[in-house]
């Protein structure tokens, strides 16, 4: 995962709906049962995906009333808490 492009999907889903990301996920998520897919693509695929739901999830603080900062730094305080773990 990374932090700017956690930060732009969450700027995009404010220009636009979030809708985008979801049917994004769903696509990339059947994308991944393609037959000849290597390995290299679903490493990609798996990242997007991943910042996609991360984005997702960091949108939904913000509607909650977390400020976007807060909200993108705390994700990513989850998500390293998670992998030192």
């Amino acid at each position: 995962m990374r932090l700017p492009i956690i930060k732009h999907i969450v700027e995009f889903v404010e220009k636009n709906d979030e809708d985008y990301v979801v049917e994004s996920i769903d696509l990339l998520e059947d994308l991944i049962e393609a037959k000849g897919i290597k390995d290299e693509e679903l490493e990609v695929i798996g990242e997007l995906l991943s910042n996609f739901s991360g984005a997702l999830e960091v949108h939904r603080d913000i509607r909650s009333g977390t400020d976007k900062k807060e909200a993108l730094n705390g994700f990513m305080k989850r998500v390293m808490g998670s992998i030192d773990s």
